[in-house]
């Protein structure tokens, strides 16, 4: 009986998102963007991307790219401005 697989590709990048999403997608096997994997179907990967899917889109289902991103780390603004002598 053969063993069933999933394709995903990596469509966002990880840039900007917190380690453990940047750690899921890297364990996922992805290394850079539009990269197609096949992947097994078990209920781990699957977990897996699940927990990354507003960055990987798997075939046979719909991708939908997020309005805004809920996952990036927020920095505060800089408090480092040129004083204008005011």
């Amino acid at each position: 009986m053969p063993d069933k697989t999933l394709k995903a590709t990596l469509v966002k990048s990880a840039i900007g998102a917190k380690p453990e999403i940047k750690a899921t997608v890297e364990s996922l096997g992805f290394r850079r963007m539009h990269q197609t994997r096949e992947l097994p179907d078990n209920p781990a990967v699957r977990g897996m991307l699940r927990r990354v899917n507003f960055l990987v889109a798997v075939e046979g289902e719909p991708f939908e790219r997020p309005k805004r991103s809920k996952y990036k780390i927020w920095r505060s603004r800089s408090n480092k401005k040129h004083k204008r002598g005011h």
